[in-house]
């Protein structure tokens, strides 16, 4: 499985100890016990809790908790173990509180928190090319009708275009304005929704003619990178691991998953596809696609991709950005950044 690995970016920079509490020799006072801290951990680990008493302090108790949660209370000294189900992929903060002799120590630790189960290789094979525009700087694409929708960036040439994607015939574009960098697009209940990179604002079209209905701005402060939606819900990249769940109606963030593998976190997570319950991920400056548990964040799979980067011959071409699903033909769409070609393909599942 050494495949997979080439999207996997461990972030995990070792454990930090920070102190916010009432006493000032605190932190020679007490620290967690490192020795029985793991750098990762799985839902299925037990979390070991245990002070370390350099100065053989007196203890009355402590009291555990992860994020707002409390966890375990113990009396003196004592280990205590706490469970990590049901929590989401990435970072958490524990934090213990001590009581001795009248005063009160808050120490605090992180851990991270990592998906069981290694991503599968899936592979592909290629039905159709056909001729993509390569002036077109790709940060969005999806079926709509057997219409395909493209969304683009770069200042001065950001631009929304619906399309026959078998001839190159151009239904109807709108261009953005100067001060926009156009980034995804997902079309629901009849509108097309787009982001904007840095500008905190996006936009809402009518698919059919593509006149601006709205434009909104992000509750978050956040980039905008790529977008899907499941029929109910958008699906947001920031550039980060984090994919954001909209409200379409409010355009509110009202969750969000980390996109996750047993090594670490998957950063740079861009254009997205949401196909059968996967949402269907780029990574940034990645030949490839992380198909990945929108529920959870674990990515399941890999689809390496990097066969179709070295058919690209225009002189501009960039990163691969772009993946459309048509439920019509059960097949992907894919391209990239001023490619001069995009390809149909069927991914095989392993």
């Amino acid at each position: 499985m050494k495949n997979y690995k080439i999207l996997i970016i461990t972030a995990f920079s070792g454990f930090y100890l920070s102190c916010n509490n009432k006493s000032e020799t605190t932190e020679a006072a007490f620290a967690f016990n490192g020795a029985v801290l793991q750098e990762l951990y799985k839902e299925t680990d037990p979390l070991t809790l245990e002070i370390t008493n350099p100065e053989n302090r007196s203890v009355d108790s402590i009291v555990y908790t992860l994020g707002s949660k409390r966890v375990a209370g113990v009396r003196g000294i004592g280990k205590a173990t706490a469970s990590l189900k049901n929590l989401k992929l990435g970072y958490h903060t524990i934090k213990a509180k001590i009581y001795s002799s009248g005063e009160e120590f808050d120490i605090t630790e992180r851990i991270e928190l990592v998906p069981s189960v290694e991503p599968k290789l899936w592979s592909f094979e290629v039905i159709n090319t056909y001729r993509h525009d390569s002036k077109a700087f790709t940060q969005g694409l999806e079926f709509y009708k057997d219409t395909l929708y493209e969304g683009t960036g770069q200042n001065g040439n950001s631009f929304l275009r619906k399309y026959n994607y078998k001839t190159g015939e151009v239904y109807k574009q709108v261009n953005l304005e100067q001060q926009y960098f156009g980034e995804g697009i997902t079309v629901l209940n009849g509108k097309v929704y787009q982001l904007t990179y840095k500008s905190l604002v996006g936009f809402i079209y009518d698919a059919g003619s593509l006149k601006k209905i709205k434009s909104f701005n992000y509750d978050k402060q956040i980039e905008g990178w790529g977008m899907t939606n499941d029929g109910t819900y958008i699906y947001h990249s920031d550039g980060s691991e984090k994919i954001w769940k909209m409200d379409p109606e409010t355009q509110k963030m009202i969750d969000y998953v980390n996109v996750y593998t047993p090594s670490g976190k998957i950063k740079s997570v861009n254009e997205l596809e949401f196909v059968d319950g996967l949402i269907y991920g780029n990574i940034w400056q990645k030949n490839a696609i992380a198909v990945i548990n929108y529920k959870t964040g674990a990515v399941e799979a890999i689809v390496n991709l990097s066969d179709l980067r070295n058919q690209i011959t225009s002189q501009d071409a960039d990163v691969l950005n772009g993946i459309a699903y048509n439920p019509k033909t059960k097949t992907f769409f894919v391209t990239g950044k001023n490619w001069d070609k995009l390809f149909e393909i069927r991914i095989k599942r392993q």
